[in-house]
């Protein structure tokens, strides 16, 4: 039922099915409408989170699909998060959101209704998208690394975290299948969890605790841009006799890697941990 891809860092190069995280997308959405239709989850300003955050899923995964369809470069998908970003910003409106971002140790930042909702807005979705995005290539990093974020989402959310229960779910049993190797999320997998991400931090609140979260897929795109505006060059692994290994550091994989000759779990696992540490430390200033 779905297209097959090489499984470069795998002896033997198997073929692997990809794009699997349409099913993420379609189960959350489904046990999104659920909830707007059971009236599980207050609405805010008559306008439902469930549904709002059901909306930016379905959008952000079709952004995915589209991608993996026609295998698009960065220059041109780099901008479909200001596409999915659409309902959210539609929504939002009606939301009586704050307009303000609380930075600990400095303070809030309050940015006018204009402002925040048609520009730094749509930043904040379209950074956080892209960099999940472009975080991925080895079995279980695209899908371990962001349910890590979610979790903590979901602890600070309070009764928001009920949105969530069942996408984590499927989730992480993609992600389960991905670090065994048997299955690819594809980039409609990433999208949609990225959107999820952003969306989810925007409804409830938590924006600059995912940013926190997110600063090592945050430090892996600057290296990658960097080292491609500046240097005119792209990262690149090594694979051999099992083991990864990289010459250079243009990249959070290449950085980990670095001289170093690591299978492709321990790598995983070595970047795991750091979103633990980087979510963990979310988690602990939002209770300051």
């Amino acid at each position: 039922m779905f297209p097959k891809v090489l499984d470069y860092h795998k002896p033997n190069k198997p073929l692997v099915p990809n794009g699997l995280g349409v099913l993420y997308v379609l189960t959350s959405a489904a046990y999104l409408f659920l909830l707007d239709y059971l009236g599980v989850v207050k609405t805010s300003h008559d306008v439902s989170l469930a549904l709002t955050l059901a909306v930016c899923i379905l959008f952000g995964g079709f952004m995915g699909l589209l991608d993996d369809w026609m295998d698009l470069r960065w220059r041109y998908k780099a901008f479909f998060p200001l596409i999915a970003v659409i309902p959210l910003v539609t929504l939002a409106t009606r939301l009586g959101l704050r307009t303000s971002m609380t930075l600990p140790f400095l303070g809030s930042i309050h940015f006018d209704p204009v402002v925040y909702y048609f520009i730094v807005l749509p930043l904040f979705v379209t950074i956080a998208t892209n960099t999940v995005n472009m975080l991925g290539g080895l079995n279980g990093l695209e899908t371990v690394c962001p349910s890590i974020v979610l979790i903590g989402l979901m602890i600070l959310a309070g009764p928001n975290a009920v949105l969530l229960y069942v996408p984590l779910i499927m989730w992480l049993v993609l992600a389960f299948l991905n670090f065994q190797g048997k299955l690819f999320v594809g980039n409609t997998g990433s999208f949609a969890i990225g959107i999820t991400l952003a969306s989810f931090a925007t409804i409830s609140d938590l924006k600059v605790s995912l940013i926190i979260s997110l600063s090592p897929y945050i430090l892996n795109s600057m290296l990658i841009l960097l080292t491609y505006f500046v240097w005119r060059s792209k990262a690149s692994i090594s694979f051999a006799e099992g083991k990864l290994s990289s010459e250079h550091r243009r990249s959070l994989v290449t950085l980990v890697t670095y001289r170093h000759h690591l299978t492709e779990r321990q790598v995983v696992v070595i970047m795991s941990l750091l979103f633990v540490a980087s979510t963990s430390v979310a988690l602990i200033l939002q209770t300051l």
